[in-house]
């Protein structure tokens, strides 16, 4: 249970627990836009989209990580989010990054199904917004 006037911040990915802390707040990049989750939330079922979680604690931003996507869950006390991919943005290469955008560019033209094509297209989006928080 979370300490008064916290919430409990989960973050976990398909490998791992990433984060397991209570904090002040936590901003989620919501399919509908970003939400702020603060103790006493109304309860909350909502996909994420690719984009940053800003974790809040001590008054200002202690954490930023980016996710590619996933489910957020919210009660009263606890604010969890199941992200396909989860990287701390200090973490992110942008050379990495431009260097597999680059190749995935490559595979949409080499695709041989609508269904492949798409595939890399998702997976072209979620690396052009990994581009774009990277410092």
């Amino acid at each position: 249970m979370a300490e008064e006037g916290k919430v409990e911040f989960e973050l976990v990915s398909p490998e791992q627990l990433l984060v397991s802390e209570a904090v002040d707040m936590v901003v989620v990049p919501g399919a509908e836009g970003d939400f702020g989750v603060l103790p006493r939330h109304s309860l909350l079922i909502s996909e994420v989209r690719p984009g940053v979680i800003q974790v809040h604690d001590g008054g200002a931003v202690k954490d930023r990580i980016f996710v590619a996507g996933g489910f957020c869950e919210v009660t009263g006390e606890r604010c969890t989010v199941l992200a396909e991919i989860a990287v701390p943005v200090e973490d992110i290469d942008r050379a990495k990054i431009e260097a597999e955008l680059k190749d995935l560019r490559e595979d949409v033209a080499d695709a041989k199904s609508e269904e492949a094509r798409a595939a890399v297209d998702a997976r072209i989006k979620v690396r052009e917004a990994m581009l774009a928080v990277a410092a």
